[in-house]
């Protein structure tokens, strides 16, 4: 294990922690979409309000870690994604700022039209995040020298949009388990339905994306036969899947979102061991993909960022309990509410 590899694993969780964390967020907004009343959206906002800013923060410091230990692989991806990272940015700042605006003017037009933007833009970027990873399993169109050689509506394939969908899917039934274990009476119930659903929408249709990247990507299965690890990764995240219904079934939706939370850290990490060593495949050749060698910065600055990391990970880890802890329970709306 060298520095190399180190990095990747620790962008790799960092990544799975923002996943996990603004997940629910993206769900929770998601379903505010079909929210029934005034109250029904507020729980959806102040479900989330405490927390949202906190986890986007792992986001930051995955983007921060990628640029520093990789930045051929930041330059590159960042560039060919230009134009749909712009729309997920529009989109997470429209989702931000809704949470500021909506309570400011006594008026239902204009509670209405940021509670449409906290759902709309929970939705496109949970779309567009799953966009980009599917373009990653497939392959990106990388030149010998590094470069992006494609357009944006090259991003926008079969697979990559599958992706996408089972991204917003998986994270609605994330968001429902949390937001069950957040609210009571009829919307605890609607979103108990929302889980038991979207959990076989998604049973389904990873079944069939597994499939689809079995054949559209041969080469993420190379290793796997001869790897303990693979096995390991693929027993939890099936457990994680059968025990879902089961603790749905039962109303325990506390352990049910430490079940969604696991099956999503098992998806994300089975890619990154599929991947490994490769960062982003090249779709033109694959021996011009971005790995973890030919991408990386000097040893010195993996040491000194590994240094600087074990300092920060934890204080990140720290927070993101204690934050949950201190806001568990069931929403009240108060005065102060949003």
């Amino acid at each position: 294990m060298d520095l190399n590899s180190i990095w990747f694993w620790l962008i790799s969780a960092l990544f799975a922690g923002y996943a996990i964390l603004d997940g629910f967020d993206f769900g929770v907004g998601i379903l505010s979409l079909f929210g029934r009343s005034e109250k029904e959206r507020r729980i959806h906002f102040n479900a989330i309000g405490p927390v949202w800013d906190g986890n986007e923060v792992w986001l930051v410091t995955g983007g921060g870690a990628l640029f520093a230990a990789f930045p051929k692989v930041y330059a590159t991806v960042f560039s060919g994604f230009y134009i749909a990272l712009m729309l997920l940015l529009v989109a997470l700042i429209f989702r931000a700022v809704s949470f500021e605006f909506r309570s400011k003017v006594e008026s239902q037009i204009w509670r209405r039209t940021w509670d449409f933007a906290f759902g709309f833009g929970s939705l496109l970027s949970a779309f567009l995040l799953g966009v980009a990873f599917g373009n990653i399993l497939i392959g990106v169109p990388i030149d010998a020298k590094g470069n992006f050689i494609g357009t944006f509506f090259d991003l926008l394939n079969p697979y990559s949009i599958c992706i996408g969908l089972l991204t917003v899917i998986l994270f609605v039934m994330h968001g429902a388990v949390y937001l069950a274990g957040k609210s009571e009476d009829e919307l605890r119930d609607r979103c108990h339905r929302w889980a038991q659903n979207t959990w076989i929408y998604f049973t389904v249709l990873y079944t069939a994306m597994t499939i689809w990247t079995w054949l559209a990507s041969p080469f993420l299965f190379e290793r796997s036969p001869g790897n303990p690890f693979f096995y390991v990764l693929l027993s939890i995240l099936i457990g994680a899947v059968i025990v879902l219904p089961v603790l749905f079934k039962s109303d325990k939706f506390n352990r049910a979102f430490i079940a969604s939370s696991v099956l999503v850290a098992m998806m994300i990490g089975h890619a990154a061991l599929s991947l490994y060593p490769r960062f982003v495949p090249s779709s033109v050749d694959l021996n011009y993909s971005l790995t973890i060698y030919n991408a990386s910065s000097s040893d010195l600055t993996l040491q000194t960022m590994l240094v600087i990391a074990a300092i920060g990970i934890p204080v990140v880890i720290t927070y993101s309990f204690f934050i949950q802890r201190v806001f568990r329970g069931k929403v009240e709306i108060t005065k102060e509410s949003y």
